[in-house]
């Protein structure tokens, strides 16, 4: 297979744990006879230091022209200033936006040998399969924002299209897993979510019907989810209530660091990264967590390129690196020597070869 992947690492940790992301796939390839064409670009902060715009136009060009995008992490202290015009967030935004890419998928399962990372009890981790499906380019995000200095407001929109569209992106996932949707809103409060919960249940109805269907409000969605994450199977929601639940679901795992995502549209090409952000605090370190974003590359692998086989022998490398203890810094215990980010990456490198 011949492709090409725009590589945009951003700011923080994103250029570290990307470089280990970028290893496995120069790996993949060279190991499964595929033909990948890696180009890097500026985004975020990085880019604003070039070129003064978190997302340039040649940019935004190259992960048009490719089959999928690998994203690091953006932001930086220097342009945290809620009052600035230009910020580095834009970038991700925009990239959404742009590339028609309204389902993120956000797979939280959590792993044997890091029970104790988290701070559940073991017997409420086990079995734990969950698949987030979030809505991602409409919402309070993308509304309508005034502001001054008295008073501020961000508008909250949702169309029925919007919404059956993600309700179908939940369906065929739960017909492919367990069978179980639930639709998380805040319906007793919000207009936005008395649709959400009316198309939702329209739509699961009509076209998988197969599937059983049920409705959360986010604050009980939130309680349960650490209450009883079992019974979860594939969460559908909205921008903002996805962004949040998927940070408290890293917990059921243990780190922010082991998360990956995928944000899908209409055809292959998605955008694939770590739910972590930028990290400031330990960039250049060389301690940040990998495993994240390189099984981002693994869902880039699967849903981009197709390349199952590939997809899941990356997904079995980085399991094996952890039963095998190679852990960084957020999940290892005090006193224990944990492994650098290149030291991960490397782990799993060896498995894939082995």
């Amino acid at each position: 297979m011949k492709a090409r992947i725009a590589v945009l690492p951003g700011d923080g940790i994103g250029p570290e744990v990307t470089a280990e992301a970028v290893r496995v796939l120069e790996a993949v390839a060279a190991s499964r006879g595929h033909e990948l064409t890696l180009e890097h670009a500026p985004v975020g902060a990085a880019a604003m230091d070039l070129c003064g715009e978190p997302l340039p136009a040649a940019t935004l060009a190259t992960a048009k022209g490719a089959d999928g995008v690998l994203f690091g992490a953006i932001g930086d202290p220097r342009y945290s200033d809620p009052s600035l015009k230009v910020r580095p967030e834009q970038s991700i935004l925009g990239l959404r936006r742009e590339l028609g890419l309204y389902a993120n998928l956000r797979p939280v399962v959590p792993h044997p040998a890091l029970y104790g990372a988290s701070p559940l009890k073991d017997h409420l981790l086990e079995g734990v399969d969950i698949m987030v499906v979030r809505e991602l380019t409409g919402g309070i995000y993308f509304g309508k924002k005034t502001s001054s200095d008295t008073d501020a407001t961000d508008e909250c929109r949702y169309t029925v299209v919007e919404i059956e569209r993600i309700a179908r992106v939940a369906g065929r996932l739960a017909r492919a897993r367990r069978g179980k949707i639930t639709s998380v809103d805040k319906a007793n409060v919000l207009e936005t979510s008395r649709l959400w919960q009316r198309v939702v249940k329209r739509v699961v109805a009509a076209e998988f019907a197969d599937c059983s269907l049920e409705h959360q409000l986010v604050d009980s969605a939130t309680m349960h989810l650490l209450k009883r994450p079992r019974d979860f199977d594939v969460i559908v929601t909205e921008n903002m209530f996805g962004d949040i639940l998927t940070d408290e679901a890293a917990m059921l795992a243990g780190s922010l660091g082991l998360l990956p995502s995928a944000s899908l549209g209409d055809g292959t090409r998605g955008l694939y990264e770590p739910i972590h952000g930028s990290a400031p605090d330990i960039a250049g370190r060389g301690i940040a967590n990998p495993y994240g974003t390189i099984l981002s590359a693994a869902m880039l692998l699967r849903h981009s390129l197709g390349l199952e086989a590939e997809a899941a022998a990356v997904e079995r490398a980085v399991s094996q690196a952890i039963t095998d203890g190679v852990l960084t810094g957020d999940l290892t215990a005090r006193g224990v020597t944990p492994a650098s980010t290149r030291e991960a990456g490397s782990a799993v490198l060896e498995r894939l070869a082995g």
